[in-house]
C-alpha cells in the first residue's frame, strides 16, 4: 500500500538523467530512503536530458511501482547538466529544493542535511564542500586544475574542490530560475546571486556503474562558457596588453630614433617602418581592448541581471502613505 501524501510536498529533490540506466537500479531505492526519511513530504524530479540510452524507459517503468511521488521530464535533446537542473528546478513544487547527480557518488544523506540546515534558517543556499574524492590520479589532477581556473577567474567564493549539489530556498529559486541566460554557468549564478551560504563536507564515492558523461571537451566548453559570462578578465588582459604595447612601443621608437641619430642604421626607410609598426601594432592592441570594454558592458546589459536582490523588507512604525 502506497503511503498517504499531502497535496504540497515540502521537499523537492531534482536529478539530471544522461547515460545512467546502469545507475536506475539503485537511484530509486535511495530516492525511496530519502522519501520516508523526510516523512513522505518529498518529490524527486527526473529529468532525462536527452540520453540515448534506455534511462527514460527504465524509469518510466518502475518509477508507477516505486512508491515515490515523482515527476519525470524528458527533454527533446541534450541540452546539458545545469539545463536539465534548471528545467527541474521550474517544475520544484516544494519550499526546498536540492539538486543530486544520479550516479550516486555523493551519498544521497547530504540531501537530509541540507534540507535540515535550511529549514533551522542557517542559510538560504547549501553547497557540499568536498573534502576528498575516491577518483583516479588523472581525474583529480584535471579537476583540481579545473576549479582553480574557475575560482582564478570566474567565482572566487566557489570552495576549491568546487561543487556538484547543492539545496536552495524557495527565495532564491524564484530568483535563479527567472535568469534565461544560454551558455552561462548555474553554478555561477547561485554564487553570484548572494545570500547566506552553508558549506556542508563530505567524502566524494567511487563511481559503481558506468563512465562519466562529464568528458574533457564538456568541462572545457564550461569554462570558456563561465568565464565570458561573469568575467571581462580577457578584455581586461587584452587592454592591459595594449597599453603596455603602447608604452614598449614609444620606448622602442625613442631607441630606434637614436639609432638612427648616431648612424647605428644605416639601411634607408628602416626608422619610419620601425616606427610605423611598434607604434600602430600598440594602438591596434589598445584599440581592441577599448572596444572590447564597451562591448562586454552592451553584453552585460543583454543579461538583464537584476541591479540589486533584496532578501528582506521590514516596515517599523506607521506605515508610509502613498503621495
Amino acid at each position: 500500500m502506497q503511503p498517504v501524501l499531502s497535496t504540497h510536498p515540502r521537499y523537492s529533490l531534482v536529478i539530471p538523467v544522461y547515460k545512467n540506466s546502469e545507475n536506475i537500479d539503485t537511484l530509486i531505492p535511495a530516492c525511496q530512503k530519502l522519501q520516508q526519511a523526510l516523512n513522505n513530504q518529498l518529490e524527486t524530479i527526473f529529468v532525462v536530458d536527452g540520453s540515448p540510452d534506455d534511462s527514460h524507459y527504465q524509469l518510466q517503468q518502475k518509477l508507477p511501482s516505486s512508491a515515490l511521488r515523482a515527476q519525470l521530464i524528458s527533454l527533446s535533446r541534450n541540452f546539458g547538466s545545469f539545463a536539465a537542473i534548471r528545467e527541474g528546478m521550474m517544475q520544484a513544487r516544494g519550499e526546498f529544493t536540492a539538486v543530486m547527480a544520479a550516479d550516486l557518488q555523493e551519498p544521497p544523506e547530504l540531501v537530509l542535511e541540507f534540507f535540515k540546515k535550511l529549514e533551522n534558517n542557517e542559510g538560504d543556499i547549501a553547497f557540499g564542500l568536498r573534502e576528498a574524492r575516491n577518483d583516479p590520479l588523472i581525474s583529480k589532477i584535471f579537476s583540481s586544475t579545473f576549479w582553480w581556473i574557475y575560482r582564478r577567474f570566474v567565482q572566487r567564493d566557489i570552495p576549491a574542490g568546487g561543487v556538484d549539489v547543492f539545496a536552495i530556498n524557495r527565495l532564491l529559486l524564484e530568483r535563479v530560475i527567472q535568469f534565461s541566460e544560454a551558455n552561462s554557468s548555474l553554478l555561477g549564478l547561485l554564487f553570484w546571486i548572494g545570500g547566506r551560504r552553508i558549506f556542508v563536507p563530505y567524502i566524494r564515492r567511487e563511481r559503481e556503474h558506468g563512465k562519466s558523461a562529464w568528458t574533457f571537451k564538456k568541462k572545457l566548453t564550461y569554462l570558456l562558457d563561465s568565464i565570458f559570462a561573469f568575467t571581462d578578465a580577457p578584455i581586461r588582459i587584452l587592454l592591459s596588453s595594449g597599453f603596455l604595447g603602447m608604452g614598449l612601443s614609444l620606448l622602442l621608437s625613442l631607441v630606434v630614433l637614436l639609432a638612427r641619430v648616431f648612424g647605428e642604421i644605416e639601411v634607408p626607410g628602416y626608422t619610419f617602418t620601425m616606427l610605423t609598426i611598434l607604434f600602430f601594432g600598440g594602438l591596434n592592441a589598445l584599440g581592441l581592448g577599448l572596444v572590447g570594454n564597451y562591448a562586454w558592458r552592451a553584453y552585460e546589459n543583454t543579461k538583464q541581471r537584476p541591479l540589486s536582490i533584496p532578501m528582506m523588507q521590514e516596515l517599523f512604525g506607521e506605515p508610509h502613505q502613498k503621495l
